[in-house]
């Protein structure tokens, strides 16, 4: 067998309050010993761990990598909607009048994710 994948990095100014973001917007948890100013904070959700590490250099440019999130409960709309009242900010929207697209947002500390359609939306267009 491969290597499997045990996290998704991500570099963080703040790491606890970008793993907070991330925590509410994936309806995951943080670890137990995850506290404000420690220099790394987890993410458990159903679908992956994140880990946030402080890196003091500020993101400069686009990234290289980056999450796509698909609603599971709600719509695409709903979804960037909700994710927008949690702090994230909007980047590009590339929804097209027929409900296809999807949009991409900045989350606090301005990493590019998008979201995607629900299974649901999809399988009725």
């Amino acid at each position: 067998m491969g290597s499997l994948i045990r996290h998704v990095t991500i570099d963080a100014a703040d790491p606890f309050a970008l793993a907070g973001f991330w925590a509410q917007a994936l309806d995951g948890s943080l670890a137990d010993d995850d506290f404000p100013g420690d220099p790394e904070a987890v993410v458990t959700t159903a679908a992956a761990t994140l880990l946030f590490i402080r890196v003091d250099d500020r993101k400069a440019v686009k990234n290289r990598v980056h999450l796509d999130l698909q609603p599971q409960d709600r719509t695409r709309d709903e979804e960037v909607e909700r994710l927008l009242s949690l702090g994230a900010t909007l980047q590009g929207d590339h929804r097209r009048p027929d409900g296809t697209g999807w949009v991409t947002l900045y989350d606090p500390e301005g990493n590019e994710f998008c979201v995607e359609r629900s299974a649901a939306e999809r399988a009725n267009r």
